[in-house]
């Protein structure tokens, strides 16, 4: 009953952010949808986010993603599963079977894989192209300058294209990347954005995000394995603005998280925590 609760009160918690958020913008609540993101997350604490009423659902990995929903996918009406991680493509045929929407359609290959596997279920699944709005090496999707091209190539394919999804650089203000997106999509007729996690929702939702992605980004949902290294003044937090020993914010971080959702890293250079045995952090 305590995970209920704690579960449902993220949830409520989240819910009143993003309203918040809408009507700042003169927008409806209803216009944007959580995608509380499960990965990493234990069992019982994604069935409490179904008792609590929450249906729908982000993963990173399609493997992971078939042990949490497999079983629950036919079983619970209304569940709607969204794909928000990289997808190789020998991974397609799973993902198509198992996800409602794809939000990391990223390259021509991927996308002629996808449209192939949707001729062959005799379905297809929406699909959000993903734009690198910082035009980072290290990070997938697609160049800004290339986006207008590739959703011409992916509607060429008939894959059914209804919005865009970005993830901004870790340590950039987001406000010009949402507001990119936002262009990119307008210009190209496409009504969903699929933009803002745990960090930075709120001016997601300000800037016209119809979808946020909460849950601890690239860090992961559920604690992390102790680091068997001791932590010292020259390494540097992995979890960067979502380190617990950061400072307080107002909302939740992961509605379905066990630690502590309303701390954040505080955006200094160097690890906040240093000696803790629990600290995860990788050297400069």
């Amino acid at each position: 009953m305590r995970v209920e609760q704690e579960i449902a009160g993220n949830l409520q918690a989240v819910h009143e952010t993003i309203a918040a958020a809408a009507g700042r913008a003169s927008r409806e609540p209803g216009s944007v949808t959580l995608v509380a993101i499960s990965k990493s997350q234990p069992d019982e604490r994604i069935a409490a986010a179904l008792t609590a009423g929450h249906r729908v659902f982000g993963e990173n990995r399609v493997q992971e993603a078939q042990l949490h929903w497999t079983e629950r996918r036919d079983a619970i009406a209304g569940l709607e599963l969204h794909l928000v991680g990289p997808l190789q493509t020998n991974k397609v045929k799973d993902a198509v079977a198992l996800f409602d929407v794809i939000q990391t359609v990223d390259r021509p290959k991927l996308a002629e894989h996808l449209a192939r596997a949707f001729d062959g279920l005799g379905a297809a699944r929406r699909c959000f192209v993903q734009i690198n709005t910082g035009e980072e090496t290290q990070k997938a999707g697609v160049s800004p300058c290339e986006a207008d091209g590739f959703i011409a190539a992916c509607r060429a394919l008939e894959l059914p294209v209804e919005g865009l999804m970005c993830i901004p650089p870790a340590d950039a203000p987001v406000a010009p990347h949402f507001a990119l997106l936002r262009k990119i999509a307008e210009r190209n007729g496409l009504a969903a954005l699929s933009m803002g996690m745990s960090a930075d929702y709120e001016a997601a939702v300000e800037l016209g995000a119809t979808h946020v992605r909460v849950g601890r980004g690239s860090s992961g949902n559920a604690p992390r394995a102790p680091n068997p290294r001791k932590c010292g003044c020259n390494f540097v937090c992995r979890a960067r603005r979502r380190c617990r020993e950061g400072r307080r914010d107002r909302s939740p971080r992961n509605p379905l998280s066990d630690r502590n959702p309303g701390w954040r890293y505080a955006g200094k250079s160097h690890c906040l925590h240093a000696e803790r045995p629990d600290c995860h952090c990788d050297r400069e």
